[in-house]
């Protein structure tokens, strides 16, 4: 399986708490994870731009290959050894759901984990 490098919103508590829950989850080294608000993100190198990234959850694999949206979830999950949550992020009946509640939650993540964002990372951080 291909190692897969997730670029996340570092400023978003949910996605922070995304992050934490796949790292406690990474034994196989499958994961690694770079915040597009850090100067570890180089745009050019990824050929995805940092507004590109906000708008659709991004990851590459290590041989390049770039994946965007729900496919990201489907492959972490399998990286991360959960493979209930692989399978149901991989159906093709459930990705127009999936991808339209991404958009939603991808365009208001900030006002969304304002609500939601402490309590998953009190949750994620009690259980690491």
């Amino acid at each position: 399986m291909k190692k897969l490098t997730m670029f996340y919103d570092g400023l978003c508590p949910l996605c922070q708490a995304e992050i934490q829950f796949l790292s406690g989850r990474n034994q196989a080294g499958l994961l690694s994870f770079v915040d597009i608000n850090s100067d570890q993100y180089i745009p050019d190198r990824v050929g995805v731009s940092c507004d590109q990234a906000l708008a659709s959850m991004c990851a590459q694999y290590d041989d390049g290959e770039l994946i965007q949206g729900v496919e990201v979830f489907s492959a972490a999950y399998s990286r991360a050894n959960l493979p209930k949550l692989a399978w149901i992020f991989s159906r093709p009946a459930l990705k127009p759901f999936w991808n339209v509640g991404y958009r939603f939650f991808a365009k208001h993540r900030h006002a969304i984990s304002a609500l939601f964002g402490p309590l998953a990372l009190r949750l994620v951080n009690r259980k690491g």
